[in-house]
């Protein structure tokens, strides 16, 4: 039984890492696509990344395709170090089953939470950025185009580590004092 424990971690932390490397492709796309099309080539705006269409936005107006795209960029940014939080508790052998509730593997949780606040607050301002263009007869692509969408779920992923940690938290305290109770 605790070898199959101890697979599943493997495959969870090279799904950690691939998972990773793509949102480091991802935020480097953004940013190196926004840097080209502002500096470089403005036609750049109508093949963005991902086949994404900007150009109506970027004639539209630069300055708001700047804040959309900085936007883009700060979301794509903040959900590739949450993986290399993760990818990193996982790589320095943070989660010790045999003494879990350790201050380390705590901390991470209340990163995780932090983290995944900062991506739902830019999420959701970037959700709020394309409605309003949209309202103002700007042509965009979708919300999972742009990868601004799920601004909620990214919310309810804070509350869940959040509350995860605060448990953690007091397993730490509990363990600490069965430890000096033996």
């Amino acid at each position: 039984m605790e070898t199959k424990k101890d697979y599943l971690l493997i495959v969870l932390h090279i799904l950690s890492w691939i998972i990773f490397v793509g949102l480091c492709v991802e935020a480097g796309g953004f940013l190196f696509n926004t840097l080209y099309t502002l500096f470089y080539n403005p036609a750049g705006a109508a093949n963005f990344w991902m086949k994404s269409d900007l150009s109506a936005l970027y004639s539209f107006n630069q300055s708001h395709f700047v804040t959309l795209t900085v936007i883009m960029v700060i979301a794509a940014i903040l959900k590739s170090i949450l993986f290399y939080v993760i990818v990193k508790l996982f790589h320095d052998k943070k989660l010790d089953l045999t003494a879990p509730f350790n201050e380390s593997f705590g901390r991470g949780l209340y990163n995780l939470a932090y983290l995944t606040a900062g991506i739902s607050l830019f999420t959701y301002w970037g959700t709020s950025l394309s409605a309003s263009l949209t309202e103002q007869g700007v042509r965009l692509p979708s919300l999972q185009e742009l990868r601004l969408a799920g601004a909620d779920v990214w919310l309810f992923m804070c509350v869940a580590f959040l509350v995860f940690a605060r448990i953690f938290k007091k397993g730490i305290t509990i363990q600490d004092e069965n430890q000096l109770t033996i």
